[in-house]
């Protein structure tokens, strides 16, 4: 999966020159969203005094967020439209690299066709957006944890307001607490969608071969008999996302009052401004979900561990 890729000269520009590009790219987007944190503390401030500063101040503070703002939609497209790009590359170079070894194979291997034409480009696209959304967060934490502890001495909540960089680790512990709940009430989906992929595979087959000869295969019967179990697998499915929806739902509410509970009592104190606490809001929600990647991609997460494992068992067919 990864050899074909990153180990062939062949694509040796493309695996590593390209992934170099994607690495630039995010990192600039991570320096400029630090821009709109700081920025944010100006803005607010001069909302909060507005009667204190001229109307042009507040032009200027636009224009200022224009500068910011419209390179960062620039470099954010081109990194969208590159990042398909090179996950297309990457799809071409496991699907040749299978293909050669599967015409090898006298034995009937089930399933290869969706192995070779919807897993491979599947794996490629999930891996590639998922590695650059954790890349991502890792630069995001690089970048925003000095700001969220320095910004940690305006917290008043007694609870916490003692401990050095309260809020960085108020963040790291919601966190952690959050995935290890998901592990829990996802744990059965990974199962479920692999189940769900092999039902899926037969009744395509029975529809592919039908389209070839109607007199053996597409019989009514046959077909109602795929679908039952079709729509079996997928109600169980439905029902484990519905209650796993429902506590990412819950925690995602719940994250977005978590940094005005800490920091809100020192704005009725005078201890930090409104602009103050737009910028604790905002840098606390990118290190959360930093520290919260894999919560909020555990859907994703769930459909590519289904599709690895049944990547692997392909190989091991073929002999890989």
């Amino acid at each position: 999966m990864f050899r074909s890729f990153y180990r062939s000269k062949r694509w040796f520009f493309w695996a590593y020159g390209g992934g170099l590009t994607l690495l630039v790219a995010l990192f600039l987007q991570v320096q400029l969203t630090v821009q709109i944190n700081e920025w944010y503390g100006g803005f607010y401030n001069i909302l909060q005094k507005a009667t204190e500063h001229k109307v042009e101040e507040l032009w200027s503070s636009m224009v200022q967020f224009a500068k910011i703002a419209f390179p960062y939609v620039f470099i954010a497209t081109l990194t969208s439209y590159f990042t398909r790009v090179y996950s297309f590359k990457w799809r071409e170079a496991m699907t040749f690299s299978y293909v050669a070894k599967w015409q090898t194979v006298e034995k009937e291997v089930e399933g290869s066709s969706q192995r070779i034409q919807e897993d491979i480009y599947r794996f490629a696209r999930i891996v590639e957006s998922l590695g650059l959304q954790v890349i991502r967060a890792i630069m995001t934490l690089i970048a925003f944890l000095p700001i969220l502890w320095t910004l940690s001495k305006g917290v008043e909540l007694e609870i916490v307001k003692n401990i050095p960089g309260s809020l960085v680790w108020v963040a790291l512990v919601v966190s952690l607490g959050g995935l290890l709940i998901s592990w829990f009430v996802g744990i059965k989906l990974p199962g479920l969608e692999y189940n769900n992929q092999k039902v899926e595979a037969a009744f395509r087959k029975e529809l592919v071969y039908a389209e070839d000869d109607k007199v053996n295969y597409g019989r009514t019967e046959t077909i109602v008999e795929l679908f039952t179990g079709l729509k079996f697998n997928y109600n169980r499915l439905f029902l484990h996302y519905g209650y796993f929806d429902i506590w990412v739902n819950f925690f995602e509410q719940l994250m977005v009052i978590v940094p005005y509970l800490i920091m809100g009592p020192g704005l009725f104190t005078g201890l930090i401004t409104l602009g103050v606490l737009v910028q604790v809001s905002n840098a606390f929600s990118k290190v959360r979900e930093s520290f919260s990647i894999f919560i909020s991609n555990w859907t994703t997460i769930t459909e590519l561990r289904s599709i690895y494992k049944r990547l692997q068992e392909f190989q091991i067919n073929i002999n890989y």
